[in-house]
Order: structure tokens, then sequence, then C-alpha cells
């Protein structure tokens, strides 16, 4: 019986689609912030860091996938934070100045889904909304990529939690190789043959 391999794969964050999406929110909210906003406002600073932490952290967290499941869940679960934070600015961008937010089976938002739905996907597919909408789609646009980024995020946790239920930590998956190792049968090595060691 071989020894448990008790380090995993590592993980290959540019391939995960919720660090995808969520790379897209990052540029689509750059962006936005800077056009939309007024220069000075710290809400550009807020929006733009929480969409960065989105996505840094979703890297991380996969790069720690090496030796940490637990920090990969914990680091994936500020990346949802960050998000749902990011999420609240939007809609208070909408609210404050009387705008409206699009309902979920809105034809604009099915629309939004339905475009979200292809991959791999990147800030040039939706330039031209930035470039010629007004603010008020706009948001509601980046609310639509918010809500699928989530979305990924939270099937990816659940995941997550589902295998370290399944195969536990490092340390529990290190104290199983060595128990297997203990277990397996001894096997002397063959003796030489020949006078004083040397080849018969």
């Amino acid at each position: 019986m071989s020894e448990e391999h008790f380090l995993p794969p590592h993980g290959d964050y540019q391939s995960l689609l919720s660090f995808q999406k969520a790379e897209l929110v990052y540029d689509f909210t750059f962006r936005f912030a800077h056009k939309y906003l007024s220069k000075g406002d710290r809400t550009i600073d807020q929006m733009i860091q929480s969409a960065r932490s989105g996505k840094k952290n979703i890297l991380e967290g996969s790069k720690a996938s090496l030796t940490s499941k637990e920090t990969e869940i914990k680091l994936t679960n500020v990346a949802r934070a960050s998000l749902e934070e990011l999420l609240d600015d939007y809609k208070d961008f909408l609210r404050a100045r009387d705008l409206k937010l699009w309902d979920k089976d809105s034809k604009e938002a099915l629309y939004v889904r339905q475009l979200g739905s292809k991959t791999p996907q990147t800030y040039e597919d939706y330039r031209e909304f930035m470039e010629t909408r007004p603010s008020e789609v706009v948001a509601n646009i980046a609310i639509c990529l918010i809500h699928q980024t989530n979305y990924l995020i939270d099937q990816q946790i659940r995941r997550l939690e589902k295998d370290f239920l399944k195969e536990g930590g490092l340390r529990e998956r290190m104290t199983r190789a060595r128990l297997q190792h203990r277990n397996e049968p001894y096997e002397p090595r063959p003796r030489m043959s020949g006078s004083q060691g040397g080849p018969a």
C-alpha cells in the first residue's frame, strides 16, 4: 500500500471561476469609481479596496490550500464579505441619487445574467456599457456581476467545507500518513552474495 499523500495539489487560482469573476468585478469597479464618483470622495478608495480584497483573498486562499485548508476557507470567506460590502456601496450609490435598482427578474438583469454565464470573461466584454450607458445602468450591471461572483464563492466555500470535514486539515492528514507508514509490513533488504560483500 502506498503512503498517503497528505499535501494536496497546489491550487490554481486562475482556473477558479470565482477568481475570474472577482477580477472582472475589480476591473469594472476601478473604472466605475473613477468615472462616476467625485474626486476626493472616500468611497472611491473604499469600493476599489473592497473589490481588490475580494479578488486577492480568493487568490491567497487558493495558494494557501497547499498547507492549510482552514486558511483557504477563512480567506475565501473574507473575499465573500468584502464583495458583500462592495455590493452595499453600489446600492447606496443608487439609493442616494434616487436611481432605480433593477429587480432580479427584470429583463435587464436577466440579460446581464445571461451575458455573465459565458466563460471566459474579461472587462472587455463590458467596456461598451461602461463607456456608453448612464451611471444607473452601469451600477446595476456591477450589482449583477457581484451577485454572480458571490454565488460562485458560496459554492466554493460549501465544497471546501465538505472537503475539510471529509479529509481534515494538514495535521490530521500527516497523522494518517504516519500511521499508515508505521503499519506497513517490514520488508528486510536482500543480502548481497559473494565474499567480503563484493560481486559474486
